[in-house]
């Protein structure tokens, strides 16, 4: 299995003047130190690719010892178009994603590791609140059906962290391809399913701490936390 953090991004939002990921956070380290140090105590940091855009440099200098994917259209594309340049470098694998933006608690992974054994393609999700802002989700015969930020009486919300089996690894690529270059790689679950019948599961991670950090109530609210 290979991991992917998408950290390409120029996350204005935040108002950062510097990639989202390497936001300070309370307990001293950055949003994506936590990330490769949760990652790494159940797998092994040689695994992982990060893909970058935005001030590369200074993430590549912060975590010298992982390997980048680069993509120089960062500022005119979006996560689908990150995330297809690294799995492109995964063929043959099943694939573990996260957003370069989330902070969650390690025991996360430890719950996830019977499906990732599984090898089921699945979106993690918070069922306890459906942001406006957030992507959300529903189900058709206990699977996913629709998952985009539009989504209508959402059952939830995806939290950032995602799976792709190897067995559906070739599907979601050519839908990556397919998307358009401003939409989110959420829109290549949705192609996967509807053209390629891809069975995605919503694992349910509602009881452990996970956020993605868009604004700065995002990040007043992991501080919180942590």
């Amino acid at each position: 299995m290979k991991i992917v953090i998408l950290a390409a991004g120029i996350g204005s939002r935040l108002g950062n003047p510097f990639p989202k990921p390497l936001t300070p956070l309370k307990n001293g380290k950055s949003i994506m130190q936590m990330m490769v140090e949760n990652i790494d105590t159940y797998f092994s940091e040689h695994d992982i690719y990060v893909v970058v855009g935005f001030k590369k440099n200074s993430i590549m200098e912060s975590f010298p010892q992982l390997a980048y994917i680069y993509n120089p259209y960062f500022d005119t594309t979006n996560t689908s178009k990150s995330l297809v340049r690294a799995l492109r470098k995964c063929k043959g694998e099943s694939v573990l994603w996260f957003n370069g933006d989330v902070v969650f608690d390690g025991k996360l992974l430890e719950d996830l590791m019977p499906h990732l054994e599984e090898d089921t393609s699945f979106v993690a999700v918070n069922t306890n609140q459906v942001g406006e802002e957030e992507v959300k989700y529903t189900l058709k015969e206990g699977v996913i059906d629709q998952l985009s930020k539009t989504v209508e009486n959402g059952l939830g919300e995806a939290v950032g962290v995602n799976f792709v089996s190897k067995n559906d690894l070739d599907a979601f690529i050519a839908r990556l391809d397919e998307c358009e270059e401003q939409d989110y790689f959420e829109r290549g679950i949705e192609l996967m399913i509807e053209k390629d019948n891809a069975k995605v599961k919503a694992v349910d991670i509602s009881n452990f701490n996970c956020m993605e950090i868009d604004f700065r109530e995002d990040l007043e609210n992991v501080n919180k936390f942590l």
